[in-house]
């Protein structure tokens, strides 16, 4: 017996060995920078006296200062407006196509995999490309609307303040439809066949087998899609930097890019921890709203 349990904390003493230099690597770059920044967050750091190590603790004074600033109130306002505005339309266009792709024919394998090419590629090479496309003078999606008549002279997407939020967002989701599609797919080919059977057999419709057996059983993949997706939408910043810079006049700044200006562009170093706080602490009360939901699901 002793010889079992001696064996048994060897293999555990073993396991934690094995965890020992992931620990230590999320340590390091993720646990020492978190402290770093929320330190910084509450004290008066600047370029003037950041090498000269004089800031001094000034607590909550960074955040009010923040949330009296109505830059920052419409910085937090675009965050939003960019996530759920994303979130909307690639989760809606991505679940009609998992629908639409989770039949079998012949050449759906193909064409879901020349789908997913936008969402291999780096977010930088997209930002380019959409900056381009959505050109005033040489850019394809004007060219293609006034070629269809839509529209009679050239709209200015990305220098106008009433679209260039439009862009960045059609940008986002040409991204993010591919990623909704896939994970939704996966979740419909976990569903049982013989479910929407003996449905069709009772009599029910197209409609009702989607309303009380798809989603239903959809019901943990629609939630772990919404929140990534969330989570992903939230901290954008290399769509919004080369696209727009923030601009015109912030009206597509978000808090990623705002809290990067605060600190790289103004030097303001505190004020722009302060605001990288904020983006952290409205993504880990979702994470936490999904983990309750989750275990709500399980229960």
């Amino acid at each position: 017996m002793k010889k079992k349990r001696s064996m048994a904390a060897a293999r555990k003493i073993e396991g934690y060995c094995f965890l020992l230099p992931a620990f230590i690597y999320l340590l390091v770059v993720i646990g020492y920078p978190l402290v770093y920044n929320v330190i910084l967050s509450f004290k008066d750091t600047n370029v003037k006296n950041f090498k000269a190590g004089t800031s001094v603790f000034i607590g909550l004074d960074n955040y009010i200062t923040l949330f009296q600033d109505p830059t920052f109130l419409l910085v937090l306002r675009n965050t939003f407006v960019f996530t759920i505005g994303s979130l909307v339309f690639q989760f809606t266009i991505g679940f009609l196509f998992a629908m639409f792709f989770s039949k079998k024919f012949t050449i759906s394998g193909p064409v879901r995999g020349l789908l997913l090419v936008s969402y291999m590629m780096p977010m930088s090479v997209t930002a380019l490309l959409a900056r381009n496309m959505f050109g005033t003078t040489e850019g394809v999606i004007n060219d293609l609307l006034v070629n269809i008549g839509l529209i009679s002279a050239p709209i200015e997407w990305l220098t106008s303040t009433s679209t260039a939020m439009i862009a960045v967002v059609a940008a986002n989701c040409w991204v993010g439809i591919p990623f909704n599609m896939l994970l939704l797919t996966s979740g419909l080919t976990g569903i049982n066949q013989a479910v929407y059977e003996s449905a069709s057999i009772d009599g029910a419709n197209g409609w009702q087998r989607f309303r009380y057996i798809t989603l239903p059983l959809m019901k943990p993949a629609i939630l772990s899609v919404l929140m990534l997706g969330f989570i992903y939408t939230f901290k954008a910043f290399d769509l919004m930097y080369i696209m727009t810079s923030g601009g015109p006049l912030n009206s597509t700044d978000v808090l990623g890019t705002y809290a990067y200006n605060l600190s790289f562009t103004q030097y303001e170093f505190s004020l722009g921890s302060a605001a990288a706080m904020v983006l952290f602490l409205c993504l880990f009360v979702v994470g936490l709203l999904y983990l309750k939901l989750i275990a709500r699901e399980d229960d």
